[in-house]
């Protein structure tokens, strides 16, 4: 029997995962690793922790799968996107990474559009220049820390380090790349002209490929540490992003995924490059060769029930004791409408200044209220993402596939089905980006013909199928009409309140 290794480093854990060629899951395995904010606005990590976790989580995993190193036939790597991994000439690490939620680089974001041209950089990129993506990061150094600056050789993206400890190559995958505001998304190659404009060298940049293709083998050292075999091959894999749409099976035309994590992402495929012109979605590479996708990112989805809960609810009232109490409330929350912009938001409005709001709070309202409004305004700025989709072209079924520790609940699933209109429906297993990285291995050592034909035998959807209701689709239309005013009606006080805060 033939097996895959799928390793996704993301933001508070790598998880790892061991499939047969049938795509049945042996094992998984998960090491965490903390999270650093030194100032407000900040967010770091140090990539020696990663690597650490990596090396004990393959350990482990190779212990408890029993499988043999040997007939491993191949790896996969993904992991948190846009991170900055900073190594000088000698490939040791001379700074913290500085993570995709990173907020310090509002200045540089604003020189890179400049350099290059507003309307050029997104003719490029397909996408504006925001404070997670790797370019302004980049910059910042030089600007902040130019001592450090003078000694950087190399500027890898977090799953891209992990492939330099097991194969000592420097190398990345288009859909990774297509996050760091210097690489050429419709030519699916790095900026020479981004780059000249900005006076970053090329040298400082990995190759980059196709996410199937192999990109280097498990060194002699690397097997020593870890129990792999000398030479296995490492797959360029994905982003956590294109990863995941793999693993759930969004690969084709018209499928489309929706993401309920700690953030929030609608993920649809693309065979073509559909651009938004108002920059209010990312259009990327996908991790299927030759194509794209398109996303629509939220940074506080989950993350915005977990506040809640955190922040009025006792520990023993869990997600199931939220979400049973939401359901004792109908649909609009009896008039309360929730903003989820905890964190700032991403998309459709890149505004980190942007702050949460309950809208609409009166005597009667009650904690039940509370529960479902941050459902369904979670939902309503999900939705946002799907109407931008929709108006510019991409094609986007009445299907949609939900993931996520969100995508647990029956409750949130019947929401996404109502408000969306169209059917929702969870997958018969979920491992997530890990069990995508592993199809990209296998695909790139040969053992599936394509990702699209991997994706088709291996990923099954649930039977249970959550169908909309169109009384409430009706009151839903309602209330995210209102609920799209909201933002635009606030924006400027957002701008004030983070002058005198």
């Amino acid at each position: 029997m033939n097996y895959l290794m799928g390793i996704d480093a993301g933001t508070t854990a790598v998880k790892l995962i061991i499939i047969d060629e049938r795509g049945k899951t042996l094992s998984s395995e998960t090491q965490e690793y903390p999270l650093f904010t030194p100032k407000t606005g900040w967010a770091e990590q140090n990539p020696s922790d990663w690597r650490d976790a990596v090396i004990r989580g393959i350990k482990n995993i190779l212990e408890k799968s029993k499988a043999p190193a040997g007939a491993v036939r191949a790896i996969g790597l993904t992991g948190q996107m846009h991170g900055s991994v900073f190594l000088n000439s000698e490939n040791r690490v001379i700074h913290p990474a500085i993570l995709w939620c990173d907020q310090r680089t509002a200045k540089e974001c604003g020189d890179i559009t400049a350099a290059v041209g507003k309307s050029r950089i997104f003719e490029i990129t397909c996408n504006p220049v925001l404070t997670g993506f790797q370019a302004p990061k980049i910059l910042w150094l030089r600007n902040n820390n130019p001592g450090v600056y003078r000694q950087v050789a190399k500027v890898l993206l977090p799953k891209d380090y992990i492939r330099f400890i097991l194969t000592g190559e420097f190398a990345t995958d288009v859909s990774d790349a297509s996050g760091t505001s210097l690489f050429d998304v419709v030519k699916r190659r790095w900026s020479d002209e981004i780059l000249e404009k900005l006076d970053i060298p090329r040298s400082f940049l990995p190759e980059c490929s196709e996410s199937t293709e192999i990109t280097g083998r498990v060194t002699k050292e690397a097997a020593g540490i870890t129990g792999l075999k000398a030479g296995t091959p490492v797959a360029a894999g994905a982003g956590d992003q294109a990863a995941g749409a793999v693993g759930s099976g969004i690969v084709e035309k018209g499928l489309v995924s929706v993401s309920l994590g700690t953030s929030g992402v609608i993920f649809a495929h693309s065979d073509d490059v559909f651009v938004d012109p108002k920059g209010r979605l990312h259009t990327f590479c996908h991790a299927v060769p030759g194509k794209w996708h398109l996303m629509g990112v939220m940074l506080s989805a989950g993350g915005s029930l977990r506040w809640l809960r955190n922040t009025l609810f006792s520990e023993t009232e869990n997600y199931n004791t939220l979400t049973a109490m939401a359901e004792k409330t109908a649909p609009g929350s009896e008039g309360l409408l929730f903003l989820p912009y905890l964190t700032g938001e991403r998309c459709p409005y890149p505004d980190p200044d942007a702050r949460g709001i309950f809208f609409g709070l009166s005597l009667k309202h009650k904690k039940e209220h509370l529960v479902r409004a941050v459902m369904e305004g979670v939902s309503f700025g999900l939705k946002d993402s799907v109407e931008i989709m929709k108006d510019i072209g991409v094609p986007v079924g009445k299907r949609f596939r939900i993931s996520g520790g969100g995508g647990k609940s029956g409750l949130w699933c019947q929401m996404i089905a109502d408000i969306f209109n169209g059917d929702a429906v969870r997958l018969a297993f979920e491992e997530g980006p890990s069990y995508g990285a592993a199809i990209l291995a296998g695909t790139g050592a040969g053992m599936y013909p394509g990702v699209r034909q991997a994706c088709r035998e291996l990923i099954k959807e649930d039977r249970q199928v959550f169908r909309p209701d169109a009384a409430k689709n009706g009151v839903y239309n309602k209330f995210y009409a209102l609920y799209n005013s909201l933002y635009g009606a606030l924006e400027g006080q957002f701008d004030k309140l983070a002058e005198i805060s």
